[in-house]
């Protein structure tokens, strides 16, 4: 399995940018995906989550700023991200897993993971 995030940047506050997540070796429509970021001193923190039945979860932090979407014509996750903020600053990590997740925020379930895509924000 090959997870591999793509559109990070720097940006102003205000602005927007959307990441990407490629997915493959995966039965993709039937798996369970999110985004998590991290930034330096800080714990990895859940963003969004969505499941096999496009059900999206958002940590308080990102509702109504972050969308999570995914193709799955084209295994690829997608996080749309308006309004940042200079705490949005991160790495941002696509995770993914074939199998159920009891906590979509958490990391814990899943298996599979990309390498991260660096967003800054500037203030």
């Amino acid at each position: 399995v090959q997870v591999m995030e793509s559109g990070g940047g720097l940006v102003q506050a205000g602005g927007s940018l959307r990441l990407s997540c490629t997915v493959s070796g995966l039965n993709f429509e039937n798996s369970h995906l999110s985004w998590f970021r991290q930034s330096p001193g800080k714990e990895r923190e859940g963003v969004a989550a969505i499941d096999n039945h496009s059900s999206p979860t958002y940590a308080d932090s990102v509702k109504g700023r972050f969308t999570i979407s995914k193709d799955n014509a084209e295994t690829t996750l997608y996080l749309q991200m308006n309004s940042l903020k200079a705490e949005d600053t991160a790495m941002y990590y696509c995770a993914a897993t074939g199998t159920v997740v009891a906590w979509p925020l958490e990391g814990r379930d899943y298996h599979y993971w990309g390498q991260g895509t660096q967003v800054t924000v500037s203030s």
